[in-house]
């Protein structure tokens, strides 16, 4: 008798002096991809937006007490996901179903998304400090704001720049509004003034990003301070032995843009291209290859996506940006179609040499506004598995999906792994991502900035989303 009232009185000390925290995660099986290993029975200790305590659950469990538990025995807790690649866009008239996009990114366990820029750069601000505040229900929010660009761009919503003097207003203006990189692309933007851009932006300490012009070399880009290349095709093309005549001919008009790419389509070669991503390596250069949206579009001839479940999910006004590229594919010929197909093989074939080569990777889709079909928050998803299709492991598509991202901005010390005084920003799996990568699609819960959303908040997500097109769809029918 006298041991069990010690017993319970030992108890009740132990209850007393429990620190206490908001949530407490329990029995969760840790995904460390970096090492490629899981760390069995753990608990993590959460209090408000932080994570206050990791470690075995026994010892975490006695020495935390919360206000919320969650059962994560049987599942698989890792860093919350990054998606480095969307846009927002169309339009005002389509501010509301671009906002209606945020919850999806939730929805997918995506806690981040890095903004390329789209034509609502000041909605999309907005929305970054909305978040911010706990005003806005979305993922982190980090955007370039407007893009640089030529003098009467393609692109709409973008700093028209035409002279130095206006590159160096564009940046003040960006730095202004306090963007988290700059993205520059090259529509009308004359070679020399995007590599003045990249120069300038790296001696104000902004991260850059951006599409590199036709007549000039990847490498040009690389040296001028670029720090991510987006979509793969650019590193396909530093790969290309006779890239700098290709470059030179098409500047000096000698060739036109379907002959560059003829002639850079079959001109890989795999030394030249190691020698380039070792240099990207060694220079601190991300990519972020945005497989998906390059295979949807090239096999559109395949699959026409006309029946996608997840067009319930995005609004009319949206669904109309992606006819431009379904109507372009629709037109191609038999060769063109072919063409399109040996293209993106050869590009995908890029993903394990830049690897190998020591270059960081970025997951990232190019979702949103106009790239038909490429979903927010299921892209995501998507991506990773061609990484793993086209020769990545499962625990290297994670460490691209959730440290990439974070090395890139520089946050690792607060993002990218379970860890005491990190981000409360993480994702609960039903299976096993290292075994198979399509167990990220399996998820049980996700915590945001702390709070909780198990499968029941994350399916009400989905629900008010397709209710909120359902509407949409209903009112856009004559």
């Amino acid at each position: 008798m006298k041991a069990l009232l010690a017993a319970l009185a030992l108890s009740v000390s132990t209850a007393a002096a429990a620190e206490p925290c908001d949530v407490l995660i329990r029995h969760a099986t840790v995904v460390d991809a970096v090492h490629g290993r899981l760390l069995t029975d753990r608990a993590v200790a959460i209090r408000g937006a932080d994570i206050v305590a990791v470690g075995a659950d026994a010892k975490i469990a006695a020495q935390w007490q919360a206000g919320r538990d969650v059962d994560a025995s049987g599942k698989y807790l890792l860093p919350g996901l990054w998606d480095m690649h969307v846009h927002f866009g169309g339009g005002p008239a389509l501010i509301e179903e671009n906002q209606a996009l945020l919850p999806l990114y939730i929805a997918h366990g995506i806690t981040t998304v890095r903004d390329a820029s789209g034509d609502l750069p000041e909605q999309v601000l907005s929305w970054r400090e909305q978040i911010r505040d706990g005003k806005l229900p979305g993922p982190q929010l980090l955007t370039s704001g407007a893009k640089i660009e030529g003098l009467h761009p393609v692109w709409k919503g973008t700093i028209e720049v035409g002279s130095e003097a206006e590159v160096d207003a564009a940046l003040a203006r960006l730095q202004r509004d306090r963007v988290d990189f700059v993205k520059i692309t090259d529509s009308t933007l004359q070679p020399p003034l995007f590599l003045y851009a990249l120069r300038q932006a790296r001696t104000l300490g902004l991260r850059t990003s951006g599409h590199i012009p036709m007549a000039l070399t990847v490498a040009q880009a690389v040296d001028a301070g670029i720090r991510s290349i987006e979509h793969l095709d650019y590193a396909y093309k530093a790969g290309v032995k006779d890239e700098a005549a290709i470059a030179a001919d098409f500047a000096a008009g000698r060739i036109d843009r379907a002959e560059a790419n003829r002639r850079l389509a079959s001109g890989f070669d795999a030394k030249t291209a190691m020698a380039a991503y070792r240099r990207f390596a060694a220079k601190g250069v991300f990519v972020t290859p945005t497989l998906n949206g390059g295979r949807i579009l090239d096999f559109l001839d395949v699959d026409d996506h006309a029946n996608d479940p997840y067009l319930a999910y995005i609004g009319p006004g949206l669904r109309k940006t992606y006819d431009w590229r379904i109507e372009r594919a629709r037109k191609a010929t038999p060769e063109q179609i072919a063409a399109r197909h040996a293209h993106y093989q050869a590009v995908a074939a890029v993903l394990p040499m830049l690897e190998r080569a020591g270059v960081t990777i970025m997951a990232g889709t190019d979702a949103g506004f106009l790239n038909s079909f490429n979903y927010p928050g299921q892209g995501l998803h998507d991506e990773l598995a061609l990484f793993v299709k086209e020769g990545l492991t499962p625990a290297q598509a994670l460490v691209a999906a959730t440290r990439a991202g974070p090395a890139w901005f520089g946050k690792l010390d607060r993002y990218g792994s379970v860890e005491n005084g990190k981000a409360a920003d993480l994702l609960l799996l039903q299976a096993d991502p290292l075994k198979d990568i399509a167990a990220t699609r399996r998820i049980d819960t996700v915590v945001l900035r702390g709070t909780v959303y198990d499968r029941a908040a994350l399916d009400q997500l989905l629900a008010d989303t397709k209710a909120k097109v359902a509407a949409w769809n209903t009112a856009a029918t004559p």
